[in-house]
């Protein structure tokens, strides 16, 4: 497919697909800086508001599962049209919304966008380019996947200091239309539909399982009993979903994928990367805000630094990936992870802003290291014709893990009576993710030609 599109085309569904992209990733974070404001502004509790951050990220672990057979049952055009109208409906129900409940319906639609468009974005990014370019290509997908939930909530801080939080919505909605209308003219179709049906049992049993599970998170911080009977109801609907995947002749989702070495092992890898990066994004500008005092502008603008550097060092490290694999980076990444973790675990409301701006633009610049080498080395053994399921499958755990990230995160902190205290908790349970990174990539290179 990468030799039948010409350089053109390519460069327009590039262009497209990863700036749509962007713009919903940047969504899913620009609420970060912004749950203070509207915990205040609507009345609601801080584990009401924040649904919106978590339940943006558990909606697109529930809806992820099903790009795989929209990408094969619909042509590109048609998923790619659809998704951002989606996304662009989202918006402007955020831009109008009147309370807290408008609001969450806002942001769970534009999860619903988020969720296939991640996975389309990728499988696009993986068959349009020969497999030579693979790490360069993920490399730009990991710095739009990276970069985006990172920018987001410097964008908001400085659109909150001049305007209400319906203007994270409003100011947004121009470029998604714009998006759009761009797409309608030129975006060309490069996939056929296929004859795939839809497997309704295996779509029910995906939702209700992965919705009960994701959401007991939630429960367990109100009531124990009831969060672990949601968990372990969801988690056997999701047994029962796996095992009927592996039976059928077209799965909604190829399970079997898992086991390649390669794309199990690096994509856990990836998911732990991006479970440090979404946890620590939400607990800093939370702590800056309650416990320092600071606003909301002041807040994204620490994250700003990080975020340019994200951006950066994954473009770098896509293109190091393609040259010598991901042995240095992904140590050198984890690395630098932990030594930026040093500030944090200390932290107080004395921590001077710019100790805690420059140890977080490092721990970003570690972050890169890792997950863009990691996801081009987890899909190096998947074929083509399975790269949408990869890329489902990738996108799931990843989206699932960081809600589990965040909820946990959030829980820690307020667990003691100072949140200073509770936000050095959190940040140790950052260490322990990259310390299991660590041990997943050292077993994997351990024995790197067994499958």
């Amino acid at each position: 497919m990468s030799s039948e599109m010409s350089k053109h085309k390519r460069t327009i569904v590039t262009a497209l697909v990863l700036i749509s992209t962007f713009f919903n990733l940047a969504s899913q974070t620009m609420m970060v800086t912004a749950l203070p404001v509207i915990q205040h502004t609507l009345h609601v509790s801080l584990t009401s508001a924040q649904w919106l951050t978590t339940g943006y990220m558990l909606i697109i672990g529930i809806v992820t599962p099903l790009s795989s057979n929209l990408y094969d049952k619909y042509t590109n055009r048609q998923v790619f049209l659809t998704t951002t109208a989606v996304f662009i409906l989202g918006i402007l129900l955020g831009s109008f919304a009147a309370n807290f409940w408008m609001l969450l319906a806002a942001r769970l639609l534009q999860a619903c966008a988020g969720g296939i468009l991640m996975s389309f974005q990728m499988t696009t990014m993986v068959t349009i380019y020969p497999a030579e370019k693979r790490g360069t290509v993920l490399g730009m997908s990991g710095l739009v996947i990276s970069s985006g939930p990172a920018i987001g909530p410097t964008i908001a801080g400085v659109i909150l200091n001049y305007f209400n939080w319906h203007y994270l919505f409003i100011l947004l909605l121009p470029f998604a239309l714009l998006i759009w209308i761009i797409a309608y003219l030129v975006f060309p179709n490069y996939s056929e539909k296929r004859q795939v049906k839809i497997d309704l049992l295996s779509v029910f049993l995906s939702l209700i399982g992965s919705g009960l599970a994701l959401a007991s998170l939630t429960v367990f911080q109100q009531n124990f009993w009831g969060g672990l009977v949601m968990l372990v109801v969801g988690g056997a609907i999701l047994a029962i979903f796996a095992r009927r995947q592996l039976k059928l002749s077209e799965p909604m989702l190829r399970i079997e994928l898992l086991k390649l070495r390669s794309f199990r092992m690096l994509t856990f890898v990836g998911v732990l990367a991006f479970m440090v990066l979404i946890g620590t994004e939400q607990i800093i500008p939370i702590f800056v805000e309650s416990a320092a005092g600071l606003s909301s502008m002041h807040a994204g603008l620490i994250l700003l630094p990080g975020a340019i550097a994200n951006a950066l060092f994954a473009a770098l490290a896509g293109r190091y990936y393609d040259a010598h694999g991901p042995k240095l980076m992904i140590s050198l990444g984890v690395a630098l992870m932990l030594i930026a973790t040093i500030p944090f675990i200390t932290i107080n409301v004395q921590t001077p802003i710019w100790l805690i701006t420059c140890a977080y633009m490092v721990r970003m610049i570690g972050n890169s290291l890792v997950f863009s080498p990691a996801m081009s080395e987890a899909f190096k053994d998947v074929e083509v014709l399975h790269v949408s399921h990869a890329t489902a499958l990738n996108n799931a755990f990843r989206q699932v893990a960081a809600a589990v990230s965040v909820t946990v995160m959030i829980v820690i902190a307020d667990i003691p009576a100072s949140f200073v205290t509770g936000t050095r908790l959190a940040i140790w349970f950052t260490v322990l993710l990259l310390l299991i990174t660590e041990i997943i990539f050292y077993l994997y290179l351990k024995s790197p030609q067994k499958k």
